[in-house]
């Protein structure tokens, strides 16, 4: 393993000992409101803490891109960091969350870890050197038929007002044309799935560069297609998504062309 991955995993597994220390313990959890949906919770703030501690003790010179602290240094190499992805999951008890790191070099995603620590499961890549769960090589599914597939989404809520009716249309097309569509609530582990071959494609809108970095290394060294929702390729920045077997993924933007046009459509 790679030493700036395994720094990663060190980082991921502290954290996620510290998710796991205080996940149903709600009443000791100090939460505040960051916006609408949008919550930050002593946890997500020790595990960064924790995330970012052990990078700075190997790398003290890295810079960091964090979801609750910011942006730290100025560095070729730069952290990108969600301590916990699916707070709302997390302060339910529903145990659907993980913690993502992923790292980029000179504007390229190099190494990538996200940990399940309900699950203790670890998915990793390096770019280059494909993809793995739990040290294992992990390939996106071979399923070429839409009508079988099954879908993963996120629902839009930072700005539900303006995309819930395109998002509804897209979502009734494919429910219709799959297997199925599943939601369960942590973009990270979800982009995960698409690379084990658990779902076939995803796609969700209102994220946030750390809820998309590690993923979008694990799928595409998993043999997966990941773009923006139109297909543009600076995913970080368009803060939507599409991901899926490279069959899927054609199918999924064929069949909801119009729709996606209709999400991504300015606002006035």
């Amino acid at each position: 393993m790679h030493a700036l991955l395994n720094v990663a995993v060190m980082a991921a597994r502290r954290a996620g000992a510290v998710l796991g220390r205080n996940f149903n313990k709600r009443d000791k959890l100090t939460i505040e409101k960051k916006g609408h949906n949008d919550f930050v919770t002593s946890a997500d703030l020790a595990a960064e803490k924790a995330i970012i501690d052990v990078i700075h003790k190997h790398y003290p010179d890295h810079a960091i891109l964090a979801e609750e602290s910011g942006v730290q240094g100025d560095s070729d190499h730069v952290w990108i960091i969600d301590p916990l992805d699916g707070t709302t999951n997390y302060l339910h008890g529903f145990p659907v969350f993980a913690v993502s790191i992923g790292l980029q070099v000179k504007g390229r995603l190099e190494h990538a870890v996200v940990y399940d620590p309900m699950r203790e499961e670890l998915f990793t890549a390096s770019r280059g050197d494909g993809a793995q769960l739990d040290g294992r090589k992990i390939r996106v599914s071979g399923n070429k038929d839409l009508d079988r597939s099954l879908i993963g989404t996120g629902f839009p809520f930072r700005q539900a007002d303006q995309e819930t009716g395109p998002y509804l249309e897209m979502l009734a097309k494919v429910i219709r044309n799959t297997s199925g569509v599943r939601r369960p609530g942590a973009a990270a582990l979800d982009l995960c799935y698409v690379a084990c071959g658990r779902l076939d494609a995803f796609w969700e809108t209102g994220l946030q560069p750390w809820d998309l970095a590690a993923g979008a290394l694990i799928i595409r060294e998993a043999g997966g297609i990941i773009s923006a929702l139109d297909g543009g390729e600076k995913l970080l920045d368009a803060g939507h998504v599409l991901a899926g077997t490279p069959r899927i993924y054609k199918g999924i933007a064929q069949l909801c062309a119009s729709e996606i046009k209709a999400i991504l459509q300015p606002k006035s």
